[in-house]
């Protein structure tokens, strides 16, 4: 398969540029090396083979050029993070719904029908939460002055009482709770309406937290996993915040590329005019209070201080149910937390000396 892959001199983009042309599809990037993520860029690590186009999706010009000769497209391009406040909206916005607006109307007029997207769990805002008394529940955004007090868990929102934190599937509601969330909704509505009107056929990859070699180094917009390797490599302790108890799905970035790979070899497979998303993640549920300590235990640094900060934009708990991956594209996750989480404490971040 001939494959545009937007964004595949990034983190993520590069182990899938990687992967596909591995596995014999001839792939060509399209990468604007935006300053936020490429800061103190060395040369591009791509594979032997792989086309590489300097150039910002948001321009229809570059886009059209880069989609000739293509039969699908693999789109990660994205500003990426929960940034630093709502001056960022317009950046967001831009980079990721303009980009993706202009990407899909040269698809349209380019009849290239096939789309992987890159997706996040953020859409879904707080995870799946379960009440003794009232059953599933969605409790409102958490407030000021409960989180000022330390008091980090969503209570019920009908009786006040403690909840259970349980695993979300592709089913439940969307609520995004950040800029950076809403943006990452409207790429998916909009390769949906695209989809509907082309007779196109799409599959949305909703990652969960995923790290690993190649992570961008300590910046507002990177991962917490590079932030405390960043800290650890200085010598300094992590800094974790809240009470370290926050559940996420740390997924490897290797699996992410396999769950494209197999996304791209099922998506000519599609009804045409169909969407349809799916969990990325290991299925294995751990707190960034452990992340942070494995990642010390493993470089031998400071253990982790948990600080008691917080940010009104983090939601508490999101994990993920993965089955559909598993089941309808039969991918699997092989890189377990222990030997990822000991390989990343030692791997190279990007912009590290």
């Amino acid at each position: 398969m001939d494959v545009l892959l937007t964004g595949g001199a990034g983190f993520i983009g590069s182990a899938v540029a990687a992967r596909l042309a591995a596995s014999g599809h001839r792939v060509r990037v399209l990468d604007a090396l935006l300053p936020a993520v490429h800061q103190d860029r060395g040369p591009l690590d791509l594979p032997d083979g792989v086309e590489f186009v300097r150039g910002d999706v948001r321009d229809r010009e570059t886009v059209e050029r880069a989609l000739r000769g293509v039969t699908a497209v693999c789109h990660q391009a994205a500003m990426v993070g929960l940034g630093l406040d709502l001056d960022d909206a317009p950046d967001y916005v831009g980079c990721n719904d303009l980009g993706t607006a202009v990407l899909l109307a040269a698809m349209a007029r380019s009849r290239v029908r096939r789309l992987v997207l890159a997706g996040s769990m953020v859409v879904y805002g707080e995870g799946r939460y379960r009440c003794a008394e009232h059953g599933d529940v969605a409790p409102g955004p958490r407030r000021t002055v409960d989180l000022d007090a330390g008091r980090f868990e969503p209570p019920c929102p009908r009786c006040g009482a403690a909840l259970q934190a349980e695993l979300v599937d592709e089913s439940a509601p969307t609520d995004p709770r950040n800029v950076y969330a809403a943006s990452k909704l409207a790429q998916e509505h909009l390769a949906s309406a695209w989809a509907r009107g082309c007779g196109g056929q799409v599959i949305a990859l909703r990652y969960h937290n995923v790290y690993g070699p190649g992570m961008p180094k300590d910046t507002p917009y990177a991962g917490v996993a590079s932030i405390f390797r960043s800290a650890l490599a200085r010598g300094e302790a992590p800094r974790v915040f809240e009470d370290g108890g926050q559940r996420r799905d740390f997924v490897h970035v290797a699996d992410v590329a396999e769950a494209n790979l197999a996304a791209l070899r099922s998506v000519p497979d599609r009804p045409e005019g169909s969407s349809r998303c799916y969990n990325v993640g290991s299925g294995v549920v751990h707190t960034v209070g452990e992340m942070a300590t494995a990642l010390s235990a493993a470089r031998g640094g400071p253990a982790p201080v948990v600080t008691g900060e917080y940010r009104l934009g983090d939601v508490r708990h999101i994990t993920a149910d993965s089955r559909r991956l598993r089941e309808e594209l039969g991918w699997r996750p092989v890189v377990p937390f222990s030997s990822g989480m000991s390989g990343f404490a030692h791997a190279p971040l990007r912009g590290q000396a």
